[in-house]
């Protein structure tokens, strides 16, 4: 993590105004839309993770109670589910020798997820709400050549960002050669 540098916050003039072009892409050609989207999440990664939690905050800021509670929620959900598949055997047998007490858990909880609904859906939305904006924009944003001369240090390992880490993670690399 040491090699890993923050790409520059692009401009924004350059991200959205006046020298963005914006262009729908050729939805028939998906090898070219997933290259137009990768080089563009490479380009302006700082601009989306920026924007990301913009979006988060003031979702959070106009619902801060809905956010704690649908994370809360989303968080004992996750952790029910982990401890459950890694102790089955413990599950069953306090299900088989304590019904009762099984029976008024699952009620509860039914109970608890329908209440906290609301709340899981605003905090869902505050995520993938800005993630939804970034692949609009990824999608939409034609490349330019500083844009393309960017991807071409960064794909070709000279430079080491936070998206790129996370999108080799995915699986999804650019490919060295610059294409439109």
């Amino acid at each position: 993590m040491a090699d890993v540098q923050f790409a520059p916050l692009r401009t924004l003039n350059d991200f959205l105004l006046e020298s963005a072009r914006f262009q729908m892409p050729n939805v028939k050609d998906p090898d070219k839309w997933a290259n137009r989207v990768i080089h563009n999440l490479y380009y302006y990664q700082s601009n989306y993770f920026l924007m990301t939690l913009i979006v988060f905050l003031v979702i959070g800021i106009l619902h801060p109670v809905k956010m704690v509670c649908g994370f809360a929620a989303i968080s004992a959900a996750f952790a029910l589910f982990v401890y459950c598949t890694n102790s089955q055997w413990t599950a069953r047998r306090f299900k088989r020798n304590h019904p009762v007490i099984s029976l008024i858990i699952i009620v509860a909880a039914g109970y608890l997820l329908v209440y906290m609904f609301g709340a899981v859906i605003v905090f869902m939305f505050g995520i993938a709400f800005p993630l939804l904006l970034t692949l609009i924009h990824a999608s939409l944003r034609m490349r330019g050549l500083k844009n393309k001369l960017t991807n071409k240090l960064e794909t070709a390992g000279l430079r080491r960002t936070p998206m790129g880490i996370i999108l080799d993670g995915l699986g999804q690399e650019a490919e060295i050669v610059v294409q439109g």
